[in-house]
């Protein structure tokens, strides 16, 4: 299934427009509230990150970015990256740049920057003859020889703690306080999450709800169900819409696990799994159905089942980024109230 744009590119540039204070948002739960490291703003900026600590001299002007989602940070902002990562996947036409950063980019007025491949891993490369000034990285999942190697191109900001565990939030604080946006990206955070409120007001029914995330599902063999944890950003945006986490998710998730698995036998430990998001279709929902165990989960009896299309651009976008919020929250959050509504039903 396609989402179809929710908000017109005319809200996104006011979006881009509003940005110019800082924000006094609620987080949530677990996440910082301050912007990182010891910088106030000025020069030179100094940020701590997992890997390191960054010092950059200056406010940059050529920023590149590698790993999934960076570069929307800065064009959320108005700056176009000179590189940034080439999507391999949820890329709708196979022009390496996915709808709603190619949205950005015409809005701007700007040429696709230098596609990094990094099918193979990161381009150090193709990323050194950009020349930039900084690379971000908040959102990624480098080791500290990839970091290192980074570094001799340009200040380099990794991740807060964990690899690939950066919050939606994170990702925009620690890497627009590289760009020495800091209180911008605070008003973009805040400009987000007004949208995500207006949205859930919108959709009462998800409130209260318990929801799990099942990984994609090997309809050759049910005996396992895996699933991801609230350290795995899809999870964990689930508390953004209001609703809650089903005990299994929540023991799974104290282990620092992106993910975790329970056999069929154990399906019990979903009875308080009021609606599932999963990747796939109502093939799927059927062999779900049809099975003697899986099909006692409420959420399956109840049909309480969103499906995305993991290879397109609304399954993608499930994973929250700056830009693709504007383009397929209300879609996204209009699935959930349907399940929702589902399970209300019972």
């Amino acid at each position: 299934m396609r989402f179809r744009k929710s908000l017109s590119l005319a809200a996104v540039a006011a979006l881009a427009a509003s940005l110019v204070a800082c924000s006094g948002a609620d987080d949530t739960a677990g996440e910082s509230t301050e912007q990182p490291g010891g910088s106030d703003g000025g020069s030179p900026i100094v940020i701590e990150h997992a890997l390191g600590t960054t010092t950059i001299p200056e406010r940059p002007e050529r920023v590149a970015t590698v790993s999934w989602a960076n570069q929307e940070v800065p064009l959320a902002l108005g700056v176009v990256p000179v590189g940034m990562q080439k999507a391999t996947f949820g890329d709708d036409d196979d022009d390496g740049v996915l709808p709603w950063v190619s949205e950005k980019l015409d809005e701007l007025g700007a040429e696709t920057p230098v596609l990094f491949d990094e099918t193979d891993g990161i381009d150090f490369e193709a990323v050194a003859d950009t020349d930039p000034d900084v690379i971000l990285a908040a959102y990624s999942g480098l080791t500290q020889e990839e970091y290192d190697r980074l570094e001799e191109i340009a200040p380099t900001v990794a991740y807060p703690e964990t690899a690939w565990g950066t919050s939606w939030r994170d990702n925009i604080r620690y890497n627009s306080q590289a760009l020495g946006l800091a209180a911008e990206g605070d008003q973009l955070i805040a400009d987000l999450e007004q949208q995500i409120d207006d949205q859930v007001a919108e959709h009462p029914a998800l409130a209260g709800k318990s929801a799990a995330f099942i990984t994609h599902v090997d309809t050759g063999d049910l005996s396992t169900v895996n699933f991801y944890t609230e350290n795995d950003t899809r999870a964990e945006f689930f508390l953004d819409l209001g609703l809650t986490t089903p005990q299994a998710v929540a023991e799974a998730s104290a282990g620092g696990e992106f993910s975790a698995s329970i056999s069929a036998e154990q399906a019990d430990a979903f009875d308080d799994v009021d609606l599932i998001v999963t990747y796939g279709d109502q093939e799927l929902v059927d062999t779900l159905q049809a099975d003697p165990l899986l099909s006692q989960i409420p959420a399956i009896v109840n049909d309480a089942v969103v499906f995305l299309d993991g290879a397109g651009p609304a399954g993608t976008a499930a994973n929250p980024t700056p830009l693709s919020f504007p383009w397929v929250l209300g879609d996204y959050v209009a699935l959930l109230d349907e399940a929702a509504q589902k399970a209300e039903a019972e």
